[in-house]
Parts: C-alpha cells; structure tokens; sequence
C-alpha cells in the first residue's frame, strides 16, 4: 500500500503483521527471538486495544455485574447483623472514568486471553522441535477454560470473603468503601484464581518438552498438595475454610490429573525409544551379517 505526499510515493509495509519464519530445527539467535518477542508483544497489545474498545461499549452492564458480589455479601451480613451499613462511593471526580476504563481493561483480558495466552506459548514453540508444535493448539484449548473456570469460581467465592471481612466492622460504625479499591480487590481475587487454575497445565506442559519427569511429580505430590493448600489459605479473601479450599481442592485434582497424564506420556516415551533401540540394534546385527570377511593379508 502507498500514498503520494508532494509527488513522492510513502510506501506502508504491513510485514510486521506476519509472523516471522522459525527455523525448522527450533534454534534461534539472540536477534531472532526479539523479533519474535516484538511481535507476539505487538499482537497481544493490539488484541488489548481492541477488546477494551469493545467493553467500553458495556462498562455499564461491567460495573453492575462486578459490584453483585458486594451486594450480594452485604445482604449477608445484614441478615445476620442488621445495624450494618456499608456504602460504596467514588473518591473524586475522574474516579467514575478510570473505573470505567479500568474495568474495560480488565473485561478485555478475560475476554482476549485466547489471543495473548497463543502468543505466550508461541513464543516458546520456535525453541521446540517441530513434533512439539501440535501441542500449541492444545496448550491454548485448555489454557483459556481452566483460566475461565478460576475467574468463575473466584467471583463465586468473593461475597462470602466480603461478608467475612465486613463482619469485623464495630457496631455503630459506618464502613464507607471506596468503589475502585473493591474493584481492585475483586479484580485481584478473580486474577489470582484464573493463574492459579493454569499452574498443574503448565506443569504438564513442561513435562511434554521435556522438563519435568513424572516420577518427580509422583515425589513431590504430598507437598505440591500442601502449598495448594496453603496457598489458597492466603489467597482467598476471608478467614472461613469454604474460600481456601475453593481454591485449593481444584488446584490439588488439577495437579493430580497433570501427574496421572504425565505418567501417560513418560511411559509412551519410554516404549518409544525402546522401539527406536531395538530397531537401531537389529539393523546393525543385520549389516554386520551381511558384510563378508575381509580376506587375511597375512596369508
């Protein structure tokens, strides 16, 4: 494509938009992976943009589901406490615009987190080898409804926490919460839960390259299962025990199911390169068979 400015032709290159060629063996210098850093970097942003542009259209509809929560617990904690009264306001002028965007940006994310989450594992995929490319589209089919599922059950779990923490409030006080700092925390929350859902899938993953073996999973099983737990424990927004093991049970059958795969793929590795032994062996026995004796110079 080009223009014409003062009978000179500017001539636009949409090259940038293709990705750039990875090398069959996977090895890439230094300056070949910046390029492929600049342009998956590039294609996310650009999936931001767009997605925000289009929330943008309805940050109303954003604002009311994500401030249901909050009264939801409130309602909570007013049936057991009816001197409560918690009120949401917004802190300054600009405070209702850089909500608003905010929340766009957020709804963006969650809604393009097909897009960049591609472009995350592609970046990895030209350091494979080829046979290790196909599990891109699986990578991605899994990734983006694990992540789904943790915001789901993380905006779940929020109005129990809200009616916890609220709780604590003396009697006769008024709790005034400011709108974009409960945003943040739900927001916070949601995050926490989407990545903590992708953890045993990246464990897997790793295994696939090569990384991480099965038996070191099958070790380490017992503690992995306890920092879940504990993890969920600070994670979750409240003291009571349905939040942390919201967070933590799934983590814990997610890593399990990982290891039950894991072992899967390591045996089927293991037959594999038996197979290839075997092959390699018997083809050798058979060449040294038919190669005839060199006659004896020494006669």
């Amino acid at each position: 494509m080009s223009l014409t400015l003062r009978g000179r032709p500017i001539r636009f290159s949409l090259k940038w938009l293709k990705p750039p060629p990875s090398p069959p063996d996977g090895s890439m210098t230094l300056v070949e992976h910046l390029r492929e850093l600049r342009y998956r970097l590039v294609i996310a942003v650009l999936a931001l943009v767009v997605g925000t542009i289009v929330c943008w259209f309805f940050r109303e509809w954003l604002l009311t589901l994500l401030e249901r929560p909050y009264s939801i617990g409130v309602a909570a904690l007013k049936a057991k406490y009816p001197d409560a009264n918690p009120i949401l306001y917004n802190p300054g002028i600009t405070s209702p615009f850089t909500l608003a965007l905010k929340v766009s940006g957020v709804a963006a994310a969650v809604l393009t987190s097909p897009v960049w989450l591609y472009q995350l594992w592609a970046f990895i995929v030209p350091g494979l080898l080829a046979k290790e490319k196909k599990w891109s589209l699986i990578f991605i089919g899994t990734a983006t409804p694990l992540f789904l599922a943790g915001v789901v059950v993380g905006y779940i779990v929020v109005p129990k926490g809200i009616t916890v923490l609220l709780g604590f409030t003396k009697s006769g006080v008024a709790n005034l919460q400011s709108f974009p700092d409960f945003l943040s925390f739900l927001l916070r929350i949601m995050i926490v839960f989407g990545l903590a859902f992708l953890i045993p899938l990246i464990v897997l993953m790793l295994n696939i390259v090569g990384v991480v073996k099965a038996k070191h999973l099958s070790k380490y099983r017992s503690y992995v299962i306890f920092g879940c737990f504990v993890f969920g424990a600070v994670a979750t927004p409240s003291t009571d025990p349905f939040s942390m093991c919201a967070l933590a049970i799934p983590m814990a059958l997610l890593f399990v199911a990982a290891e039950v795969i894991a072992h899967v793929l390591d045996r089927r590795r293991g037959r594999r390169s038996t197979e290839l032994a075997g092959g390699v062996d018997d083809d050798l026995a058979l060449r040294e068979l038919s190669v005839p004796d060199e006659p004896d110079d020494r006669s």
